[in-house]
């Protein structure tokens, strides 16, 4: 049974996307947990902490990427 006949899967994808169905703010850690195919709860930790370790930059680097993504 091919992906595109399965009722529950989501269709392949093609390049990064945000998730802005399963996102909590910009959908950015969701669309990168779906790139890499991982849970967006690892995702949205390593950016929790990377903001607190980097003073703010893993922020700035969030909303770039929330701007231009998408």
């Amino acid at each position: 049974m091919s992906n595109l006949t399965q009722n529950n899967s989501r269709p392949p994808q093609v390049g990064f996307r945000l998730d802005k169905r399963d996102g909590k703010i910009m959908g950015v850690c969701g669309g990168i947990a779906n790139y890499m195919e991982i849970d967006p709860v690892i995702v949205r930790i390593a950016f929790a902490l990377g903001a607190f370790f980097s003073v703010g930059t893993a922020g700035i680097i969030y909303l770039a990427i929330g701007l231009i993504a998408d």
